[in-house]
């Protein structure tokens, strides 16, 4: 399954996208550091079951243009909605990853007339609520990986961190992938992106939780080396949001990143979710 890169010109930058299949449309996101290549297991099995799928590049990274000025989680949920708008799809259904659950979360609450679900994979969408004994050795290397990456734009450090999210199998072109991201990484200004994105604050994204107007759907890989208790995680951004309005899916054995390292499971669960809604 392939597809042609296409553009989006905004004031600010130009986004990166690609469109397959035909019906009601999606448009995924991934998280910071990451290209819309992660979604290369996801798309078709949602193209399959009759969905228009639309995987796009964040600002800054992967064939996205490079110096936009901001790259906070409300800064990418106007370039999802705006994108949403401009394939004349909506309302769409929204699926972030990571830092792209939190903007997910944004366009959600701010632009329900755009969005008519969202799905958020490991979301970034709460401030860190991590105590002294949460600080395992899983979770100290995490951060400090992230951290490191990001403040000293190391290439080799976000590297390490992939591996590190992904415990277990890793799917078969991970080092093939691994190598093209980390050389997409070293084009100029793609680093200062992903800093920018990692040193952000998700308060945005949390202030929005309350105000989701539309079903969502929390994923959450077992094994998510981002969050002391994943499961814990996923139940609090579920329960922040308006009663009854979200459900999680566990994600058995995964990493940050189920959508590549368990996509059957991910897409059972997203399309159980959809099929819900249509009969709701």
């Amino acid at each position: 399954m392939t597809a042609t890169t296409r553009f989006l010109d905004l004031d600010e930058g130009r986004l990166a996208y690609d469109v397959t299949g035909e019906g009601p449309l999606l448009v995924l996101a991934p998280g910071l550091g990451d290209v819309r290549a992660a979604y290369r297991f996801l798309t078709p099995a949602l193209v399959t079951a009759g969905y228009r799928v639309a995987t796009v590049d964040l600002r800054g990274h992967g064939e996205s243009s490079t110096g936009w000025p901001s790259h906070s989680r409300t800064d990418v949920a106007g370039d999802l909605v705006a994108l949403v708008r401009h394939l004349g799809g909506g309302p769409a259904v929204i699926v972030g990853a990571s830092f792209s659950g939190g903007a997910a979360t944004i366009a959600a609450a701010r632009h329900p007339a755009d969005v008519r679900a969202v799905v958020e994979i490991g979301p970034g969408t709460r401030k860190p609520a991590i105590g002294p004994r949460d600080l395992s050795p899983r979770l100290l290397h995490g951060l400090a990986l992230i951290g490191g990456a990001a403040l000293l734009r190391s290439v080799p450090l976000w590297k390490r961190y992939q591996r590190l999210a992904y415990p277990g199998a890793r799917p078969a072109d991970f080092e093939v992938v691994l190598a093209a991201l980390s050389a997409k990484l070293r084009e100029p200004g793609r680093m200062a992106a992903l800093s920018a994105m990692a040193l952000s604050s998700p308060a945005d994204a949390q202030a929005a939780l309350p105000d989701v107007a539309v079903p969502a759907l929390v994923v959450m890989g077992t094994r998510d080396p981002d969050f002391p208790d994943p499961r814990a995680e996923a139940e609090a951004v579920a329960a922040a949001m308006p009663p009854g309005r979200a459900h999680v899916a566990m994600i058995e054995g995964s990493g940050h990143y189920p959508h590549a390292q368990h996509p059957e499971t991910v897409a059972a669960a997203i399309l159980s979710f959809l099929g819900e809604q249509a009969r709701a």
